[in-house]
């Protein structure tokens, strides 16, 4: 797994730095205000799956990952995240995805 470095955005703007999607998923720092921004360079549409850290959900409730489709050739933006139901005991996020080839990501926070 490797650990995306948080790019933060502003008022002024950002031009964000995109790295290769991990074959074995990639995590990155939360604070609730963290989006991730996949870009699917690919053929063929994959899932991108944000990993619940939510053991015991409330009552009538699933402690359901978030699996989104990003189509082949396009882009998803993802957040901002929750970090109560997805934030792990560092409080990072744990993102895995479907296929990796032609996919780059960037995680983005919006500061204040």
């Amino acid at each position: 797994m490797a650990t995306l470095t948080v790019q933060k955005m502003t008022i002024s703007g950002i031009l964000p730095t995109y790295g290769s999607a991990a074959a074995g998923g990639d995590d990155f720092s939360n604070d609730g205000k963290t989006f991730l921004h996949i870009k699917n360079g690919g053929g063929a549409s994959i899932n991108a799956t944000v990993t619940s850290q939510v053991a015991t959900p409330p009552a009538g409730t699933a402690a359901a990952n978030k699996v989104v489709a990003v189509a082949a050739g396009s882009e998803q933006m993802i957040g901002p995240i929750n970090a109560t139901g997805f934030n792990d005991a560092s409080g990072k996020v744990q993102i895995s995805y479907s296929a990796v080839a032609s996919v780059t990501v960037a995680a983005i926070s919006v500061s204040d």
